[in-house]
């Protein structure tokens, strides 16, 4: 008998709804969480050093931010790019001779009920 190396599977299934959610939630978070220290340092920069050039170039690129988080966060999971093993019809790894159990006849049997 042939063993694999990886498990059958039988179905393409997909991750579960709560899990795909919360992988979704745990990119926007990390998305949006830059902006606050973009906008942070844009302003450190802008105030602090006199930088008004490289905090506008901060500012600019915190802006698209939110628009960038929902698209990620709302796309589809990536697709697993690993070849799974799958059952199919044609691979028969052992085959054994079918035997059936023949019905037998019973003629002698007192029967209980009254017609």
């Amino acid at each position: 008998m042939q063993r694999h190396e990886s498990p059958v599977l039988i179905t393409g299934a997909a991750l579960s709804p709560a899990e795909e959610f919360a992988a979704r939630r745990r990119r926007y978070s990390l998305i949006m969480s830059m902006r606050i220290p973009c906008l942070v340092v844009a302003g450190v920069l802008a105030i602090g050093f006199g930088w008004t050039i490289a905090a506008a170039v901060l500012v600019v690129a915190s802006v698209p931010l939110p628009w960038i988080a929902v698209l990620i966060a709302n796309d589809a999971p990536p697709r697993k790019a690993e070849k799974t093993a799958r059952w199919r019809n044609d691979q028969v790894l052992e085959t054994h001779p079918v035997r059936a159990i023949e019905p037998a006849i019973v003629i002698d049997v007192p029967s209980d009920r009254a017609a």
